[in-house]
Order: structure tokens, then sequence, then C-alpha cells
């Protein structure tokens, strides 16, 4: 597998996504759903696992091999939201979000070749990445549902007039049902990246002989989780102020950026992180 046969996979996938998405609005369609999103995944993974056969490595090197994993996680982590709490919307934000990094990778690849440093082939790294990339997918929807909740917040607050108590009893249960989608991906979100930290600290016991060095990737990863952690701390101590825990919750996904791929632009990492290979 090359990586120029990326382009028909890549579509073929994402027009079984779209279907997916579309008659996830449509009640009586739900196996279609099913069928036609699994259907895109098994596409879409058949190029990933082609190319790790061809390279003879997992394609978790460079930043456009992770950005592969991402775009299939995302509708992979869209359909078990969409089955367990049956979210409509789910489905067409993994499809969208799936397509920008499809189209960025289609337009702008990274390097990809068989080269696989010492430090990267344990038996950890592939775990840690995967595990990582699948907890990034479902943090980014919780994401987009926090931007959701503050704007709306926003559009009702300049209401002068007060709503009626039924409307404001339907307006409470919708918001409140927001949340709960939130807070429902943030939970399962950050089981899989301190699954991930975990993974992660195996895998460098045995690179570099010690499970945490403070590296800088690793002090930004610690960050990253503290931040999800307050998050969780605030809306259970304080669940009726939720408009400083959807702003900490966006402050989280800033940090989760800057832990991904912001640390290979820092000077404090160049010629010092063992992260750095993934800039290459």
């Amino acid at each position: 597998m090359q990586w120029h046969h990326f382009i028909y996979f890549a579509i073929s996938s994402l027009i079984l996504w779209a279907i997916g998405a579309y008659y996830a609005f449509r009640e009586k369609r739900k196996p279609l759903v099913y069928l036609s999103t699994i259907l895109g995944l098994c596409v879409f993974f058949a190029f990933i696992l082609g190319m790790w056969i061809s390279q003879e490595r997992p394609p978790l090197r460079t930043m456009g091999e992770t950005r592969l994993w991402y775009s299939f996680f995302l509708p992979l982590a869209g359909i078990i939201v969409y089955s367990r709490w049956q979210y409509k919307w789910i489905l067409t934000f993994s499809t969208i979000l799936s397509t920008v990094f499809i189209c960025v990778n289609i337009f702008k690849p990274g390097i990809h070749d068989a080269t696989l440093m010492p430090a990267l082939q344990s038996p950890w790294f592939a775990p840690h990445v995967i595990v990582y990339m699948f907890a990034y997918a479902l943090l980014g929807a919780a994401t987009l549902m926090a931007l959701f909740i503050l704007i709306k917040k926003k559009k009702v607050s300049k209401i002068e007039n007060p709503l009626p108590e039924e409307e404001n009893n339907y307006e409470l249960s919708i918001l409140n049902s927001q949340l709960s989608i939130t807070d429902n991906l943030v939970n399962v979100g950050m089981s899989f990246l301190t699954f991930g930290m975990l993974f992660g600290a195996l895998w460098a016991k045995e690179a570099w002989g010690h499970y945490w060095s403070w590296d800088p990737k690793e002090t930004w990863a610690a960050a990253t989780w503290l931040c999800y952690l307050i998050y969780i701390h605030m809306r259970l101590v304080s669940p009726r102020k939720y408009v400083p825990a959807m702003i900490m919750l966006l402050f989280s996904f800033c940090c989760l950026q800057m832990c991904w791929w912001g640390i290979n632009y820092l000077p404090s990492a160049q010629g010092r992180s063992v992260h750095t290979y993934s800039a290459q």
C-alpha cells in the first residue's frame, strides 16, 4: 500500500460515513446507520492496515500518520456514542471533523517512510498512541458541546423578556441533556487519556529506562490530564455553575492541542525533548 492510494480509501469512507450521519436523523433507518458507518470504518482501516504491512511498522510516527488514526477514531467514537446515548448529531460532527483531517492529509501529507527509530520499536508504543487518539476524538466532541452551550447561553441572556415557565422548563431540560452529553464524553475520554498515560509510562520505562522524566511533552501531558480532572471536579462540586466549567473545558482542549502537536514548536523542546521525533 502506497500513500497515493489514500485518496481513494478516504473518499469512499467519507461517503459511507456521510450516509450513516444522514440516516441517524431518520428514526426508522437505524440499521443503515450502523451498516454504513461500520463499512466506512472497515474501508479506512484497510488503508491503515495496508500502510502498516507495507512499511513493516505501525503508521504512528509522523503527524500525517497520527492524523490517519484521528480521522479513523472520530467516526468510531461517534458510532459508539450514538449506540450508547442515541445522540443524532454526533455522527455528523465526527464526519465533518474527520473530513478536515483527511483534507489536511491529502493536500499536505506528512513524511511517510519505513524507518522507525529504536525508541519507537517498543510494543507499548502503538497502544499508547492509539488509545490517546481515541481519547482526543471523544474530548474533541466534548469541546464542541461546550462551545455550543456557551454560545446558546450568550444568546439566551440577550433576550429582554423572560421566557414563560413552560418554555423555561423545556430550555432547562435541554440544557441538562447537553451537559449530560458533555460530561459523558469527558468521563469516557478522560478514562482513555489515563490509560494512554499509563501505556506511555510503560513505553518510557522500556525505551529510556524510567517511567517519567518531566520531559516537555510529558509535562504538558500531565497538565492536560490535571485540567480535565479539574473540570470533572467542578461539575461534581458545583453542577449548577456550568459556565466556568465549560470555559475550563475549552482551556483543557487548548492544553491538549499543545500536548499533541504544539510541543514540537516550543524552543524548550528543540534538541531536548525525546518526543520531538514526531516533527520530523
